[in-house]
């Protein structure tokens, strides 16, 4: 993929983001707005990978921590749903060490809980972006 096409998945599921919540508000469980996320997203043609395990190799040995991504959109960008007050940096540091341990090129941090979508979500690019072409 192109660094243009990831940035159009992006937006496309922001889109899909703010319908979900301008249906539903804010104040319901995580699980809830993934599934309606998931529903959104496959509808409209994306393969989306939901609740993936991530390995974490150290020292050439797999290491099992029970670590799970929320979701993968088009094997390319990671998503992360918080039903929460307030995103602290531990959540963002989480999805840049996803992104890096599966080189994803992009993760979305978004919070449901809020009265703007647009306004909390936290789009994170990194190497694996850069090196795409334009």
């Amino acid at each position: 993929m192109t660094k243009r096409q990831i940035t159009q998945l992006s937006y496309e599921i922001t889109g899909f983001a703010i319908k979900v919540h301008r249906a539903l508000g804010a104040g319901l469980l995580e699980s809830v707005y993934e599934k309606c996320l998931i529903h959104e997203l496959v509808k409209n043609g994306y393969e989306v990978k939901q609740q993936i395990n991530v390995p974490i190799i150290y020292d050439e040995m797999t290491i099992d921590a029970d670590l799970k991504i929320d979701l993968l959109v088009n094997d390319c960008i990671i998503i992360e749903l918080k039903a929460i007050e307030q995103i602290l940096p531990i959540h963002e540091a989480q999805l840049l060490t996803y992104m890096k341990i599966l080189k994803k090129p992009q993760g979305l941090l978004i919070n449901f809980f809020t009265d703007n979508i647009t306004k909390s979500l936290k789009p994170f690019v990194n190497e694996y972006f850069r090196t795409l072409p334009d």
